[in-house]
């Protein structure tokens, strides 16, 4: 039985929807990011470096951090989405890598910079969310040649698409980016993916609470001027 540990995150999406997708049992722990809990002794032992996702696999008595080297042993244990060998399988892993290296980083420090650094710094918003529509417009430019970004759908397309389907959030258009959209649009609509989405939180629970945080910060600002 798989045990995972998670937050409302696109890397914690990544486990949770490949695990719904694999159809493969689990259960989940919430780790509240907000109250410091992935920084806990007992969370340390299974993610030496305090991230979230972890999972812990009792089949297999090993406990697992890093998203993307989890989903290639989900990948690998379910049979799916990631080819055995050849070629594909290399695809596969480059684009996966595109993610951890460039989508995932970039996205993130265009969301610190846009959403919660305390001052507004232009020139920094500027240049990540530049460097996000760069790399949008690369995945737009291999999705045009296929309907995945390797020859069939893999871990590498669920990778970018948790964290590229947040685009708005980050402040970044995909304005002109046809074959970006699709791809977007044709994931969402994949069995498992909207259950995976619904862990830890419920997405409906989860926008409600953003929201309601979002207009307290604006209440703040008013009320300081």
């Amino acid at each position: 039985m798989i045990k995972l540990y998670t937050s409302p995150t696109p890397n914690g999406y990544k486990i949770s929807c490949l695990l719904e997708m694999l159809k493969m049992p689990y259960e989940f722990e919430l780790v509240d990011l907000s109250q410091n809990e992935q920084f806990s002794e007992k969370f340390k032992k299974i993610s030496p470096n305090s991230k979230i996702p972890a999972i812990e696999d009792s089949d297999n008595n090993i406990a697992l951090s890093e998203s993307g080297a989890i989903m290639i042993y989900l990948a690998e244990k379910g049979g799916k989405f990631l080819p055995n060998e050849g070629i594909e399988r290399y695809k596969v892993l480059q684009w996966l890598m595109f993610q951890m290296a460039h989508i995932g980083p970039m996205m993130g420090q265009a969301n610190v910079f846009y959403r919660y650094f305390p001052k507004k710094i232009p020139e920094a918003i500027s240049r990540y969310q530049n460097e996000c529509r760069r790399l949008f417009e690369v995945l737009d430019k291999e999705l045009s040649k296929n309907q995945w970004l390797a020859k069939e759908f893999s871990i590498a397309d669920l990778s970018i698409w948790c964290w590229v389907r947040t685009y708005k959030w980050s402040g970044v258009s995909i304005e002109d980016l046809n074959n970006l959209e699709r791809w977007i649009k044709e994931i969402k609509e994949i069995p498992g993916v909207r259950e995976g989405l619904d862990v830890p939180i419920p997405i409906e629970e989860l926008k409600k609470l953003v929201h309601d945080q979002e207009r307290i910060k604006s209440s703040q600002k008013i009320i300081t001027k």
